[in-house]
Parts: C-alpha cells; sequence; structure tokens
C-alpha cells in the first residue's frame, strides 16, 4: 500500500494497531528492567524524585502538542509543505521553553524544597524539552500516514534505554543520573529513527499560512493545556503534602497501571481513518480490538498487583490497593480516549481554508475539552481540600489521589460515549464485552486459585499462565475471536513466504 493511500483513509486498522500494540507489550519488559534497574539502585527517596522531575519538566513541554496536532491533521489530508513547516516551528518553541527552564529551575528546586544534591538531575532534564517537542512533531508527521513507524520507534527508544541503562546505572553506578541520562539518549535514538522514516516529507517549502492558522487555531490547545497542567498539579501536591515516599508509592503504581492503557495502541489507526473520511463500523470493530485486550489487562493488574508491587520492590507492596484504583481509571480512560479519537477524527472545523475563533468555540472539540474541565475540577478541588485539611500516611495519600481519580474518569465516562456516538453513528459491542469480561473473570478466579510466592520468575509464569486461560476460554465462546487467530495465521504465513511484516494483515 502506497504512502498516500494511507493518508486517503487506507491505513489499515489491524495491522497498525498489532504493530504498536505489540511494541508496547515488548516495552513492558524492557520498562520493568528499566524500572528495576532504577528502584533497586536508588532509595524511595531518590525515586520520587524522579518521578517529580517529570511533573516539573511536564509545565516546560505543554506547547509541545500544540503544533503536532493540528500537523498531523493537515498531513492526514495531504496538505503540502505542513511537514517541514510543522517540525521547524516545533523545534523553535522547544528552544524557548529550554532556555525558559534554565532561567527558572533554581527557583522551582527551592520552592519544592528538593535537596541540593539533586541540583545536577534536575539541570540535565532540560534537554529532554527540547526532544519532547522535536519527537512530538515527528510522530505527528508519520502517524497519519505510517502509525506503525511509532512503534517501531518505540522499540528502539525501549532497547536502547534499558542498554544505556545497564552501562549508566548498574555498571558506571551513576544512579539517578545514569537514568536520566539513559533516557535522553535513548530518545535522542528514537528521534534519529523518526527522521529517516520523513525526511522525504520535509523537502516541501515552509509556509507562513500554516503557521498563522495554527496559532490561531492554537486557542484551542491553550484551552486543553490549561486543563491539563491544572490536572497534573494534583501529583505536585501529592509530592508536597504526601511526601517523596509518597510520591514514589503513586509513581510505582501508576507504572503497573499504565501498562493497561497500552491496548488503546490498538486503536492508533482510526484517527487518521476518520479524519480523511471512515465508517461507523470502524469504530465498533475497534471498540471490539481495544476491550479485547484492555478488560483482561485491567483484571489481571486487580489479581496480581501485590506480586507485580513486589517485583519491582518489596517495599512498595502495601500499595497494591493503589495499583486496583489506577488499573480500574486505566481501563475507564482507556474506553473514554477511543470515545475522544471519534469525536476528534470526525470533527470537520478546520479541514476548509479559513478557520474562525466562533467556529472553533462551536466546534466538537471545544466541546469535549470543556468536559475534561468538570473532571480537572473535581480531582484537584477535593485533592487540595483533603491533602490540605488532613494529615495523611504516605500510602494513605496515595491511595486518596487514586480514589479522586478513577471518580473523576467515571463521571466523564457516559458524556464523552454519548458526544462520540453524536458524531459517528457506531454500535458499542455489548454482548463482545460480556465475552471478554467472563473469560476475564474465570482467567482470574485460576490464579486466585493458584497462589504463588512473589517471586519474579513465579509472577511472570504467572502472568503467561493467565493469558493462556483467559485466550483459550475466549476462543471457546467467541467466534469473532476465532477469526481473527485464522487471519493472524495466514498473516503469518504470507510474512514468512513473502519476508514483508506489512502482509501480517493484508
Amino acid at each position: 500500500m502506497s504512502e498516500s493511500g494511507a493518508a486517503n483513509g487506507r491505513v489499515r486498522l489491524k495491522y497498525s494497531g498489532f504493530v504498536v500494540f505489540a511494541s508496547r507489550m515488548l516495552s513492558i519488559g524492557t520498562g520493568l528492567i528499566f524500572t528495576l534497574m532504577v528502584t533497586r539502585n536508588v532509595s524511595p527517596e531518590a525515586y520520587g524524585v524522579y518521578g517529580n522531575i517529570s511533573d516539573v519538566v511536564s509545565y516546560f513541554t505543554l506547547a509541545s502538542s500544540i503544533i503536532p496536532f493540528w500537523l498531523t491533521r493537515a498531513v492526514a489530508r495531504m496538505q503540502p509543505g505542513s511537514s517541514r513547516t510543522g517540525l521547524t516551528v516545533n523545534a523553535l518553541m522547544g528552544i524557548a521553553f529550554t532556555g525558559a527552564y534554565l532561567a527558572v529551575y533554581p527557583i522551582l528546586i527551592q520552592a519544592l524544597g528538593v535537596g541540593a544534591e539533586y541540583l545536577p538531575v534536575y539541570l540535565i532534564a532540560a534537554f529532554t524539552i527540547l526532544e519532547g517537542h522535536v519527537i512530538a512533531a515527528l510522530e505527528a508527521i508519520a502517524y497519519p500516514r505510517r502509525p506503525e513507524v511509532l512503534g517501531f520507534g518505540l522499540l528502539l527508544f525501549e532497547a536502547s534505554k534499558v542498554v544505556l541503562g545497564f552501562i549508566l546505572i548498574i555498571g558506571l553506578g551513576m544512579g539517578l543520573s545514569g537514568a536520566l541520562a539513559s533516557t535522553i539518549v535513548a530518545w535522542l535514538l528514537q528521534a534519529w529513527f523518526y527522521f529517516r522514516h520523513v525526511r522525504g516529507e520535509l523537502g516541501e517549502g515552509f509556509s507562513w499560512a500554516y503557521v498563522k492558522k495554527w496559532f490561531k487555531a492554537s486557542l484551542l490547545n491553550v484551552y486543553s493545556i490549561v486543563c491539563s497542567r491544572i490536572y497534573a498539579f494534583t501529583s505536585i501536591l501529592l509530592f508536597v503534602y504526601g511526601g517523596e515516599v509518597s510520591r514514589a508509592y503513586y509513581g510505582a503504581a501508576s507504572t503497573l497501571a499504565s501498562i493497561v492503557g497500552y491496548s488503546s495502541s490498538l486503536a492508533i489507526a482510526l484517527y487518521p481513518r476518520l479524519l480523511s473520511g471512515s465508517k461507523p463500523e470502524d469504530v465498533t470493530e475497534t471498540l471490539k480490538l481495544v476491550l479485547m485486550f484492555a478488560i483482561p489487562m485491567s483484571v489481571g493488574a486487580l489479581v496480581l498487583s501485590q506480586e507485580l508491587l513486589y517485583m519491582l520492590n518489596p517495599s512498595y507492596a502495601v500499595a497494591w490497593v493503589i495499583v486496583v484504583l489506577l488499573s480500574l481509571n486505566s481501563l475507564l480512560s482507556t474506553v473514554s480516549s477511543l470515545f475522544e479519537s471519534t469525536v476528534s477524527g470526525s470533527e470537520r472545523v478546520d479541514s476548509e481554508g479559513h478557520l474562525s475563533v466562533i467556529r472553533l468555540v462551536k466546534s466538537r472539540l471545544f466541546k469535549l475539552i470543556t468536559l475534561s474541565y468538570v473532571q480537572t475540577a473535581v480531582v484537584v478541588v477535593l485533592a487540595y481540600l483533603i491533602f490540605s485539611s488532613s494529615t495523611l500516611s504516605s500510602v494513605g495519600a496515595a491511595l486518596c489521589l487514586s480514589s479522586l481519580n478513577l471518580l473523576g474518569t467515571g463521571l466523564t465516562f457516559l458524556p464523552k460515549y454519548l458526544m462520540a456516538k453524536g458524531s459517528v453513528d457506531f454500535k458499542f459491542p455489548w454482548v463482545s464485552t460480556g465475552k471478554y469480561l467472563a473469560a476475564s473473570l474465570v482467567m482470574a478466579s485460576t490464579l486466585w486459585l493458584l497462589q504463588a510466592p512473589p517471586k519474579l520468575g513465579l509472577t511472570i509464569g504467572r502472568v503467561a499462565f493467565g493469558a493462556l486461560v483467559y485466550f483459550a476460554v475466549l476462543l471457546a465462546v467467541d467466534v469473532e475471536a476465532r477469526g481473527l487467530l485464522k487471519a493472524l495465521r495466514r498473516g503469518v504465513q504470507r510474512t514468512l513466504n513473502s519476508g514483508r511484516l506489512a502482509d501480517l494483515f493484508s
């Protein structure tokens, strides 16, 4: 399939989705290895600082998604010159925000009460700001035409990070600075990989018309960014009121619960297809594919939460309830993100040359963000009131924030579904969802009965065994699952015969 064909709505849902999902699942292993390197070689306080660095830096990458958001939509509609324009502008923005961070980071560290021994790692973190802006633009160019490239880029990043982490964290004993340096170099390699794949798109000229249009439309992005940054402030509240250890508990639990969200990568091709025109059936099929994996992954996280935390560090095992709550939140967020993609992908407010502020405010994109403000208001206000008026333990503070996140996501789930339904008249796969849940409960019961000591090898074996039980039950009760397996077998055979991975789901 040609790239132009992909851009014109023929991006394959299953091929792109499975490539990215497979890379995400493989990254679980590499991510776990890297996390073990960090948690076993730094103190819980230092690991809490590691999470706080991400929280602080995120405020200086808050504009990194503005241009890429519109860039993806422009590339999907094959607007000439958009790729080079978007990359150039986003890189310049990255340089500006890196300079701003370097100017104020000593003040921020003092305000947060971080020890002077951590000053160097906060300084090194400045590199991630520019990298974040450049990678965001490169991904926005690759995404509409070849979504699977993002999966291969992720694999390169994760593998490089592990190798570098082994050298710097364990071999050279660099600890926290080694962890950060490993990430920075791995991002450089990822950016290089993306550049090689999109450089053919960058020969077109630079267009000031796009810049003017995108910055005019950035009102919508700023509106969204303000909301997300206010929401992210809850992590700062947890760090300030709960302390470094509480942030470490929450960070470790989030690392495990976020795995459930990897299933959303199966829907990666839906957005560009909707941008260039697609059918309601695509939304339904994507929902089935995502739920087929998201449901058992979330149920598995509930059953194995304590064991999984023990793998990271035995001292984190007390935070198992936090994993349970965040896993449920991740499941709801995953499905909600698919609803959001449906709304965004079907919106045509920017498809014409002229883009007015009034049309933006009246669009479904604006209404979708406004709904997020409701969620943010509930979570942030309640978090501040509870943290500031009570004394909670390290586990209690993290548990409180996890509960509030689940509450906020639950409140906006139904409204987002109704918005998506109003945008594209798709059918929610209730029958298939029931089958996925039933198979997951059989898996959970089996794992519950076959208890084992929380050892690394045994836990990994139980995860694999649980997956086998789930798919065995699902294949027995679901015709579509059996059809997917047959299609996968045929695709593997075609791939072996041709030597082309692209034949896997052709």
